[in-house]
């Protein structure tokens, strides 16, 4: 722990247990009782520390008679080493997130002073570059000036004009719509809005924005329970109003796998006597979930619903057909 270090875990000492025996300080700063006294003494006489010795209680307090002092305050933003280890390792998560450059630009100059606020350890940065990575799967090329504007509009509550492609149609449409929240749903983000013309909530990728205006109007709140409902209680980013629940049942080998997974918020399971898991997840669009049940092959059973069944019957019955 280094100086800097030893005089805000001081502070935080002082102010939360108001009076700090020389003892507790000596267990908390693990430094010597000479350190100590030095440190106390620089912050009386540098950083105008009102630190008293109270006789009685037998510990150091602020003092609560200090009007007359000069202002106290530590010096600037600061972190420890390991906080400024964690800020890194984050950056380093939310650089492999921003496939499109979203935030690069931004917090570079961040990273540049925690860098140096860790002095001889200034190569850590780069250390952490190259020892975290994140692999993205189907990630989609998302433009920057979009993302950016949805952002604004998102932020100042302001609706949007959008020119959207529509890839199960393969056709755009333009609608005016009020944006709620972003949703960053694998490897891909997507907004949440108010739709003006269809009157309901959807759900709109970003990267299948072919244009974007804001409009002068106060967008439409719609709240985070009914965003919820709507779009949040079936199955992936393929949700919808009137949900299904299916029963999978996958055998024991695969449930290794599986059982750590969480395939929806509200799923339920248990095991069978054989070792099999029975997974039950809502869903309405079953578009993702075909997808997902489809890749354990042989090894996950469609039970029910009836319709999934024969979803998944006929996308086997095609895939067949076109590798035959």
């Amino acid at each position: 722990m280094d100086r800097t270090e030893r005089f805000y875990k001081i502070d935080q000492l002082l102010h939360e247990r108001k009076i700090v025996p020389f003892s507790e300080l000596s267990a908390s700063l693990g430094v010597s009782r000479a350190t100590i006294k030095r440190d106390l003494e620089y912050m009386r006489s540098r950083l105008n520390a009102p630190i008293e010795w109270d006789r009685d209680a037998r510990g150091y307090r602020y003092s609560q008679s200090n009007r007359h002092l000069p202002k106290f305050a530590l010096p600037g933003l600061w972190f420890s080493a390991a906080e400024i280890h964690a800020l890194l390792t984050m950056q380093q998560l939310l650089a492999n997130l921003d496939g499109g450059g979203l935030l690069g630009p931004h917090i570079e100059p961040l990273l540049a002073r925690l860098s140096g606020l860790l002095g001889s350890q200034a190569s850590a940065h780069e250390e952490i570059r190259k020892r975290i990575r994140i692999i993205g799967m189907a990630r989609r090329a998302l433009p920057l000036a979009h993302f950016a504007l949805v952002g604004k509009a998102l932020v100042d509550r302001r609706r949007l004009h959008i020119i959207h492609y529509v890839r199960s149609r393969d056709e755009t449409v333009a609608r005016e719509v009020s944006p709620q929240r972003l949703v960053h749903y694998r490897d891909n983000w997507y907004l949440d809005a108010w739709c003006h013309l269809r009157q309901e909530i959807r759900s709109f990728a970003l990267d299948a924005i072919r244009h974007a205006d804001i409009v002068d109007k106060r967008a439409r709140d719609i709240s985070p329970r009914q965003l919820d409902t709507t779009l949040g209680a079936g199955y992936g980013i393929f949700s919808g109003k009137s949900v299904a629940r299916a029963q999978l049942r996958f055998t024991p080998e695969r449930a290794r796998w599986v059982a750590a997974e969480q395939w929806h918020p509200q799923q339920e399971f248990r095991y069978d006597a054989d070792g099999s898991y029975l997974l039950e997840v809502p869903y309405a669009d079953p578009t993702e979930l075909l997808m997902d049940i489809l890749r354990h092959g042989s090894g996950v059973e469609v039970i029910g619903p009836p319709t999934l069944r024969e979803a998944i019957a006929s996308e086997l019955a095609a895939m067949t057909r076109t590798y035959s």
